[in-house]
């Protein structure tokens, strides 16, 4: 009885204060802690109810979200209340939308093609022209419009240019291209990287200078020759750091060998770099290596596995963190990423005008696509920012430590279509087993999933809740550097589905990608349309109503 008392004072010395004072107390804990807390006293249970600003933590939280800074919040005078109302009806409204409510917009002939914060991105690389303007713009939405040719950008307007990167967030423009002879053929040695501001041109008021400048390649022997294969060169980036990956061959009287490499600028300090990775490419998995940004200071590197390294000085080589083994060997790989737009841009205050809140870069998903054999892993990043996990393994982490519960694995057929924003995934499967390469698909079926623990709560009532493991049927399987036969493979990581169908038709080329963010999903048709369909819900709109009239 004694210890019994002893353990329902710290309760009651916390009921016997105001409710203001016990908010403020429970806003401290996690948002887990507090459903604790609210769900074995009644008298906290009343504080939650009445309290908006308790019940927003838990939200944001529990839909693994951020909130956006107040100094840069241009919706600050809009009330907790209402935030929270927004919130819940925006996570609804993934599940009750109405799939054939679009907009349609023309796309110009284009040879590369991508949309991000609101915007589509296009290059021609025959005509040697850029293109970016806003989708629909909304009336809050920081905006760019812009014609233009690499060409004005580039130093040398006689190169071959070999990839174009367009990032509205921090209004960049970067173009990787190489100097050519009098027979149209490119130097390897001369490989550069001009930047621009996407909207007027110029040099970016951020960078440090106008050209990013390769290093040479750790190891080769004087004399050989290197050669870069066409379309075998992309860039990414991510707030500060600017990446350029490569597929090369080697060739000198004692060695003929593929590599890849990869070399990352901190194109806001220094034109120069020696952050560079590379390895020998294996032929038949040519085409198995894709990399990605979690954050200013991580990337992340697949192939016949998954590395992860630490970027902290670009003027030294990456740091291996982790390397996670992948339970199946791979001969394409494909990583999907969420482009959330606050956390990676230089100028928060300018794009945070139009959002509340933004996703938490360590708790959300990312995908890897494989074509052979047909996979779509869906994995949560946290993983990747809590290696404690994985205490005295980090050099070889086993599938079985790291996967089942981190992941899920789809089996996909050829034309599934893939699209991650935060914590929702949308797929998109053809409805007719029948389609082949000379058969688009004119139907398909839209899954809608949700992975955030909130959504899995609270699921009943939105859509189908899987908690249950699903399981994957193999031929084989990796064990280390061997490869053995395996029966099966189990995922469980949870999430929330609503399954739709599309039952209208296509272009002639059928629906080749969708995008998704925030509040909207980007379908495109195989010839020249974008349909465009609104996820936000009434209440939000009535909200951004509100906003613009006071």
């Amino acid at each position: 009885m004694i210890m019994l008392q002893q353990e329902t004072k710290p309760t009651a010395a916390l009921q016997s204060l105001a409710e203001e004072l016990q908010s403020h107390i429970l806003s401290f804990l996690s948002y887990r802690d507090i459903l604790r807390c609210t769900s074995v006293c009644k008298a906290l249970r009343q504080t939650y109810i009445s309290c908006s600003e308790l019940q927003y933590i838990v939200e944001l939280s529990g839909q693994q979200l951020l909130p956006v800074p107040r100094t840069f919040d241009n919706l600050n005078r809009t009330s907790i209340s209402k935030r929270l109302q927004l919130l819940r009806d925006s996570a609804h409204a993934w599940f009750n939308f109405d799939i054939h409510s679009f907009e349609t917009i023309s796309i110009p002939v284009h040879h590369k093609m991508w949309v991000v914060n609101g915007h589509l991105c296009l290059w021609e690389r025959h005509e040697d022209s850029t293109t970016i303007f806003p989708i629909l713009p909304k009336p809050s939405q920081h905006t760019i419009e812009r014609d233009r040719s690499p060409m004005s950008l580039r130093s040398d307007p006689n190169a071959y240019g070999f990839d174009v990167l367009m990032d509205p967030a921090q209004n960049l423009i970067a173009v990787a291209y190489a100097t050519v002879d009098d027979h149209f053929q490119w130097d390897d040695e001369r490989i550069y990287i001009d930047l621009g501001t996407l909207d007027r041109g110029g040099i970016h008021p951020q960078a440090v200078g106008r050209t990013l400048f390769r290093s040479e390649l750790p190891g080769i022997q004087s004399g050989a020759r290197t050669s870069t294969d066409l379309g075998k060169l992309k860039l990414k980036c991510f707030g500060r750091l600017i990446a350029l990956w490569r597929s090369l061959q080697i060739t000198c009287e004692y060695l003929d060998e593929r590599l890849w490499e990869l070399q990352i600028w901190d194109w806001q300090h220094s034109t120069t770099s020696r952050s560079v990775l590379s390895a020998t490419i294996n032929p038949a998995c040519e085409e198995a290596i894709d990399f990605c940004f979690l954050g200013n200071d991580k990337l992340l590197i697949f192939s016949d596995d998954m590395k992860l390294y630490l970027i902290e000085d670009t003027s030294k080589a990456p740091q291996l963190l982790a390397c996670f083994l992948l339970p199946v060997s791979l001969t394409r790989i494909q990583c999907i990423t969420s482009m959330d737009d606050i956390p990676h841009s230089s100028r928060p205050q300018v794009l945070a005008q139009q959002t509340m809140w933004t996703s938490d870069l360590e708790h959300q998903l990312l995908s890897v696509v494989t074509f052979s054999p047909s996979l779509i892993f869906i994995i949560s990043t946290r993983i990747f920012f809590d290696l404690d996990l994985f205490e005295g393994m980090l050099e070889a982490i086993p599938w079985t430590n790291w996967g089942p519960l981190n992941a899920r694995i789809f089996q996909t057929p050829i034309r599934c279509n893939i699209s991650v924003g935060g914590n929702r995934v949308l797929l998109a499967f053809p409805a007719d087993d029948t389609t082949g390469i000379w058969h688009p698909p004119k139907k398909y079926r839209l899954c809608v999933m949700d992975f955030s623990p909130l959504a899995v709560e609270r699921g009943r009532g939105l859509g189908r809740v899987v908690k249950e493991p699903s399981t994957i049927e193999f031929t084989e399987s990796r064990t280390g550097e061997s490869f053995k036969l395996a029966e099966s493979l189990t995922t469980s990581l949870p999430y929330v589905e609503v399954v739709l169908d599309l039952d209208k038709t296509f272009g002639y080329r059928g629906f080749e990608r969708i995008w998704i963010d925030r509040d909207r999903i980007y379908f495109y048709h195989g010839s020249n349309q974008l349909e465009v369909v609104e996820i936000t819900p009434k209440a939000a709109v009535a909200a951004k109503f509100i906003t613009s009239s006071n």
